[in-house]
């Protein structure tokens, strides 16, 4: 019986009431009363069904129910069903001054992180491309913020940027400042500090998928090259930028769709303030959705934050396409 199964799944044979040969647990050799066929091609999707189910649980499901509610809205009782009302959330979105700021601060998020790590961990990534005696220890150095949980990463953040912390004694030891730089109270450097935060913790990430790219050019293109007068620096703007040009491009999408949706960084270090000055997208669903109940009106924002993140990753899926990695 197991061989036999084993046979559709892999094979797809049919089974039609053909007879089982004497067996110590079919002494009888009884028929099959069934008929079953399954495709060749049917099989893959048969041992996907499994993981296909948890997600449309977990995934499909509740984004569908989080599309229905932003057309929605609750009364007092949370429990009892929504009332739908159409284009009012929307309208509501569209005159939203808060809202807007959060957009606005998300954009700058985009424009301070995304190019930092686009090329910062490229140059890293070259760095510790070498055969040299202890490269291994430098590349853990390197890659060891990205294995430290966010929580932890941002309370130790939050304390180097207190009034007392380790920054601004530096900076008063030095006589460059006398009451210290309010990194995270002010309005105009808040967003700036988390933001640092988040380039500290994804450059190794983005240096391993450099690394990754490195290893794969041939070292006869850079011999070739230094015999034609390009060497130092100058063989890797000949050589490995244009090489690399497909990972750039996808660490540069890979970034922007992690900036996008940045919140464990806002909401450890700042809470969104001071002001709404560094409260992100993100965090304001949060703030909606969970401190003020609105429910519906933070599937709305979360709608419109999915429609992003889609043609980001659109994007993506466009360059892993169109793009061949170094082999």
């Amino acid at each position: 019986m197991g061989q036999t199964l084993w046979a559709i799944l892999t094979t797809g044979v049919q089974l039609s009431r053909y007879p089982m040969t004497a067996s110590p647990r079919n002494p009888a050799g009884r028929t099959w009363p069934f008929s079953i066929t399954i495709p060749q091609t049917a099989i893959p999707y048969l041992f996907l069904l499994p993981a296909l189910a948890a997600l449309g649980i977990s995934v499909f499901w509740p984004a569908l129910q989080a599309f229905y509610l932003s057309f929605t809205t609750f009364g007092v009782d949370l429990t009892a069903a929504p009332t739908w009302v159409g284009w009012a959330n929307v309208q509501r979105l569209r005159a939203d001054p808060i809202f807007w700021q959060t957009v606005r601060n998300t954009l700058v998020y985009l424009a301070g992180v995304v190019p930092i790590l686009t090329f910062a961990p490229l140059g890293l990534a070259i760095l510790v491309n070498r055969q040299l005696r202890g490269i291994h220890w430098l590349r853990v150095a390197y890659y060891s913020p990205v294995v430290v949980s966010m929580v932890v990463a941002g309370i130790a953040w939050r304390w180097l940027y207190a009034e007392t912390g380790l920054f601004n004694q530096v900076l008063k030891s030095l006589g460059l400042t006398e009451n210290g730089i309010p990194w995270l109270t002010s309005p105009a450097l808040a967003l700036f500090s988390v933001m640092v935060v988040t380039v500290w913790k994804g450059m190794g990430y983005y240096m391993v998928i450099y690394l990754a790219g490195l290893q794969g050019i041939p070292q006869d293109l850079y011999e070739a090259a230094a015999l034609d007068g390009s060497d130092g620096w100058r063989r890797h703007w000949d050589i490995t930028l244009p090489l690399m040009r497909p990972y750039i491009v996808l660490v540069s999408v890979i970034s922007a769709i992690a900036a996008t949706k940045v919140f464990e960084e806002v909401y450890i270090m700042t809470q969104g303030g001071p002001r709404h000055s560094s409260k992100t997208v993100v965090y304001y669903i949060y703030e909606q959705a969970f401190q003020k109940l609105e429910i519906s009106y933070a599937c709305t924002i979360g709608l419109g934050l999915f429609l992003v993140i889609l043609a980001l990753s659109a994007l993506r899926l466009a360059v892993n396409n169109g793009s061949t990695p170094v082999t």
